[in-house]
């Protein structure tokens, strides 16, 4: 309680033990009341509505972005249900300049750069709820708020762009569309996992279910029928890029054997885009990251599952409307331009100095 009276900016890092813990409730109450904002990993999407005031997004992309900032901003960190392995802390504390309480259900990792000051090794909900009542803060984050709006127009920048192929940001807000909040999104891993984690809202836990940490490719079309058995009533999409589908695309026939209505939307860009996008990160170019594809309407049609391909910015509403009105799994193939992945590493290069104009 005496590290966070004395903080002037702390922030809470909020991880997937949080989630696995059902303390999302909680650890809203708790940012609320002590008035402090919250970033969450990508496991833990969702542990926070996005559209609540102390909601600061996601961090997890390899380059610097807003969460980087409001970190380097923050004097505390309340690491709440944080496990190293999810978001390295190299990633946010290289300086080793934040103060940290750790907050979980076990204890802090051992790592060079993650140094508890204070460990609280209990059940999450009690932990926040005890500390909340010995705790009082008065000043609201008003850095951190303007920064959120900073994010925030940064985020809805290309959200009705029309070009095509089609931007990964105006595919995922056009999926946010038609996917309730109690929906359920399963990413693979790609390069759509990043504009997933950046870029996807979440309002509540466990509705975006991101293969984080060790990070296996393959995930989403079995994620997304375990998901769709344990949630019938509710509307899954398995989100893949087309290599993470074709490792495991052998399972729609699973999804038709046993009955179960998925769809999936495959990024396609005939290429392994989140190996180009670190390659052209680092050496300027990119190899050995291309190759070629099925017809994926016919690999769906072939299997007795229904196949669609987005041919504009517009169809891909009324295209995810009428795969999720089906009752068999359905196949969208959905071309995109991964152009926007370097577009992105060069504005985030010029992040800070983008960010000093504004504030």
């Amino acid at each position: 309680a005496g590290l966070i009276f004395q903080a002037e900016h702390p922030v809470i890092l909020a991880g997937h033990s949080a989630v696995r813990a059902h303390a999302a409730e909680a650890l809203t109450k708790f940012a609320e009341q002590l008035k402090i904002p919250v970033i969450n990993t990508m496991m833990a999407k969702g542990i926070i509505p996005m559209d609540n005031r102390y909601s600061m997004g996601t961090m997890g992309i390899p380059q610097r972005d807003f969460q980087n900032v409001m970190l380097d901003n923050s004097d505390l960190v309340i690491a709440v249900g944080y496990d190293i392995v999810e978001f390295s802390p190299s990633k946010w504390n290289r300086t080793q300049n934040h103060k940290i309480i750790h907050l979980d259900v076990r204890p802090a990792h051992i790592h060079s750069l993650y140094q508890p000051q204070v460990q609280v090794v209990g059940d999450i909900s009690d932990s926040l709820e005890k500390i909340a009542v010995r705790c009082h803060r008065e000043n609201e984050p008003e850095l951190f708020f303007r920064l959120k709006k900073l994010m925030l127009e940064d985020y809805s920048a290309a959200e009705s762009d029309d070009g095509f192929p089609i931007k990964p940001q105006r595919v995922l807000h056009d999926i946010r569309q038609v996917l309730g909040q109690e929906d359920i999104l399963i990413s693979d891993v790609g390069a759509h996992k990043m504009w997933i984690g950046r870029q996807y809202n979440c309002y509540h836990p466990n509705t975006c279910i991101i293969s984080n940490g060790f990070a296996s490719m393959g995930i989403s079309v079995p994620g997304a029928i375990a998901a769709k058995l344990i949630y019938p009533e509710k509307k899954v999409l398995a989100v893949s890029g087309d290599g993470g589908f074709m490792m495991n695309c052998q399972e729609m026939e699973t999804a038709l054997r046993i009955g179960v209505p998925i769809v999936v939307m495959i990024f396609n860009d005939s290429g392994y885009g989140l190996i180009r996008w670190k390659q052209e990160d680092h050496f300027g170019s990119s190899c050995f990251t291309d190759f070629t594809n099925p017809d994926f309407v016919k690999f769906a049609e072939s299997m007795g599952a229904k196949g669609y391909r987005i041919q504009s910015a517009e169809e891909i509403i009324p295209v995810l409307e009428d795969a999720f009105s089906q009752n068999v799994p359905c196949i969208i193939d959905c071309p995109i331009d991964y152009s926007e992945n370097t577009r992105l590493s060069e504005r985030l290069q010029k992040m800070d100095a983008w960010i000093a104009e504004r504030l």
